[in-house]
């Protein structure tokens, strides 16, 4: 008795360990999924307007500047008056120059005082949805009919069907590489095997549903986060035009060529597999596996190509290395997660797989963890930038989450390698003549209770009735399903590493949840550089040259003033606005003739002149106003009023 106590309470710890992982699985899971939707990489740094500034005339525009590159419409940025009326033209003016991103919106020329509204909507490089609202004043501010949105772009009941999405592409992608690996490098015999077969096609179904779901609601989850828009062709034409439409779109026509895959392993294949062949036959076998093998290489990476060609590896630093790590990361983690889903169904539902079986897949999952490992760290190194950043950010927090995480799935690993070693020192057959002598007792106690059931039946000359027969089937086949399944546990090894496996497949489940919410987290290297730029003071503040010039030509109605605005008033393409206003200040003066020139002194540069068009009664404008070098630069006005009455003003500015 006290001998066999000590190896009895092992054997019950090692029974809780796999329930203590699913508890465990459980509570991360749930804790994830009640988690706020993660940022996205690219944020609102800079206005004009900023936000509640109060401006003492009406600006000709409203420009907003982001950290990153983003893609807008016409209708990504609106403003709206006091009554919730737009006062915006609806044209988009992209004025990025280098790495300065800005977009802008001209306004409507006489806008009342009042207090206004500002809503932005765009996609970020790396294609999250991002949005925001903010309000300024003009003379005063005022009461206001428009209220903020609280909603966040990409949030809502959309939000979460979309997300939902792309965790069910992950997963998909996951087994379906990983269950495919499993049988042409560790286990082909398992290609004839149905519970395999079933795993790896609803994983290639699950992929296909979420990348066409993607798709379809792409449109209403980067706008209106109304479920109807996902019906709108014209969103769905513009969608396919972006760089995730185009992504999703290859994915769909690689999981093409996937589906003949699949159908090539557990067709053909799976035949050979199968039966007794000749050494002509073999040697074409080889040829099959060796082709399936190159196909499912180059197939499997083109799938994760469309994740690293659109998501994080695309933007950022060194998105040349960047996009290939990801690519063998999300191949790595494919082929270790989704052998072991297949590894485990093999172990559930079927009794025939090899020992020398799980043992190549043990190597495989090594190879996998190094890969995952080395690209991990290079990755981790890139989207952190810092060890501060580790702990003091989101990502890094959820990147040091993943990291222990994995650290316990080698754990659970480890204890399932010394099963695979003790099932390796077993003789093959010794162990399966046991399983199938303990299966037959159950088989013979159950034969006998069908065959006293059928007795009375057969010795009665009476036809068999159509239910009873279909009764008695069932009993034979439930009688077949429990000698397989006492035959799979007879075995305390095998049932050993069974529980083992489930518990890394558990683990894996949580891991795979913490990777996806890591690819919509915004990386820690973008959260401090943001936070660094908004606490530097900049030498030359970032905003429009605004000054106001008066003019007087000496002849009839000819006093007034000039106000100037050059935006963004830096080295490079600059938008420049004229208005014109009478010495009594009650409208606009709408000129016979306006020009304006730059002249750099310091360098010799100049007059560049600059005929404005005329935009309306007494406003001018010119795009892409070229200034090459900073400086102290003039700024001449030359004013006509009549035909023979006109005068030049000027004004130095500094451009940065």
């Amino acid at each position: 008795m006290t001998a066999t106590a000590p190896s009895t309470a092992r054997a019950r710890a090692t029974a809780l360990l796999p329930r203590l992982a699913l508890v465990l699985a459980a509570l991360l899971a749930t804790l994830f999924t009640a988690a706020a939707p993660a940022t996205a990489h690219a944020a609102l740094t800079a206005s004009d307007p900023t936000d509640g500034a109060v401006v003492a005339t009406a600006p000709a525009q409203v420009t907003l500047s982001f950290s990153e590159q983003v893609a807008m419409g016409d209708d990504s940025i609106r403003v709206l008056d006091p009554q919730g009326r737009r006062v915006d033209t609806g044209e988009l003016r992209d004025m990025c120059s280098g790495s300065t991103v800005r977009y802008g919106t001209a306004l409507h020329s006489g806008l009342p005082h009042g207090t206004y509204t500002v809503a932005w909507q765009a996609v970020s490089a790396d294609s999250h949805p991002i949005s925001g609202a903010f309000t300024f004043s003009i003379g005063a501010p005022s009461a206001t009919e428009v209220s903020l949105p609280t909603a966040s772009a990409g949030g809502g009941p959309m939000g979460i069907a979309y997300g939902i999405a792309r965790y069910a592409a992950y997963a998909g992608f996951t087994v379906l590489v990983g269950g495919a690996a499993f049988v042409l490098l560790c286990w082909r015999r398992g290609a004839a095997e149905r519970p395999l077969q079933k795993l790896v096609v609803r994983a290639w179904v699950t992929l296909t549903t979420a990348t066409l779901a993607m798709l379809v609601l792409r449109t209403p989850y980067t706008g209106s986060g109304r479920f109807a828009d996902a019906f709108d062709l014209d969103g769905l034409r513009a969608v396919l035009e972006t760089k995730t439409g185009a992504s999703l779109v290859s994915r769909l026509l690689l999981l093409g060529a996937a589906a003949l895959f699949v159908a090539v392993l557990f067709g053909v294949y799976a035949r050979r597999q199968q039966h007794p062949v000749t050494e002509e036959d073999a040697k074409d076998t080889s040829d099959l596996t060796f082709g399936l093998a190159i196909g499912g290489a180059v197939i499997s990476g083109g799938i994760a190509a469309t994740w690293a060609l659109s998501e994080h590896a695309s933007t950022g630093i060194q998105p040349g290395l960047a996009m290939p790590a990801d690519i063998l990361h999300l191949l790595a983690v494919a082929t270790w997660l989704g052998g072991l889903c297949a590894l485990l169904v093999a172990l559930h539902k079927s009794s025939g797989i090899e020992r020398s079986a799980v043992r190549r897949f043990s190597r495989v999952a090594f190879v996998s963890v190094v890969v995952l490992a080395v690209t991990g760290v290079y990755q981790a190194w890139r989207q952190t930038g810092s060890w501060p950043a580790l702990t003091d950010t989101a990502y890094g927090r959820l990147l040091l989450l993943k990291v222990a995480l994995v650290a316990v799935l080698l754990g659970v690993a480890y204890l399932s390698r010394k099963w695979t070693a003790r099932l390796s020192d077993l003789p093959a057959e010794a162990g399966l003549q046991a399983a199938a002598a303990a299966a037959d007792d159950v088989s013979r106690e159950t034969e006998a209770v069908v065959s006293r059931e059928t007795e009375p039946a057969a010795a009665v000359a009476v036809p068999a009735d159509p239910e009873r027969a279909a009764q008695l089937a069932r009993q034979r086949a439930a009688l077949e399903n429990a000698r397989e399944k006492r035959m799979r546990n007879a075995d305390p090894d095998r049932a050993g590493l069974r529980r083992s496996v489930l518990a890394e497949a558990a683990i894996a489940v949580v891991l795979l949840v913490v990777t996806t919410i890591l690819t919509s987290t915004e990386p820690g290297r973008t959260v401090e550089r943001e936070a660094a730029r908004g606490s530097a003071a900049p030498a030359v503040p970032d905003r429009a040259v605004k000054i106001t010039l008066p003019f007087d030509t000496r002849g009839p109605n000819g006093k007034g003033s000039v106000r100037l605005e050059l935006d963004p008033g830096r080295v490079g393409a600059n938008t420049l606005h004229l208005w014109a206003e009478g010495a009594d200040r009650q409208g606009p003066l709408d000129l016979p003739e306006i020009k304006v020139a730059f002249t750099l002194p310091a360098k010799d540069i100049g007059p560049l002149p600059v005929l404005p068009d005329r935009a309306g009664p007494g406003h001018w404008t010119a795009s892409g106003v070229q200034l090459p070098l900073a400086g102290e630069w003039r700024i001449d006005v030359t004013v006509r009023t009549s035909d023979i009455d006109q005068t030049t003003v000027q004004k130095t500015v500094k451009i940065g």
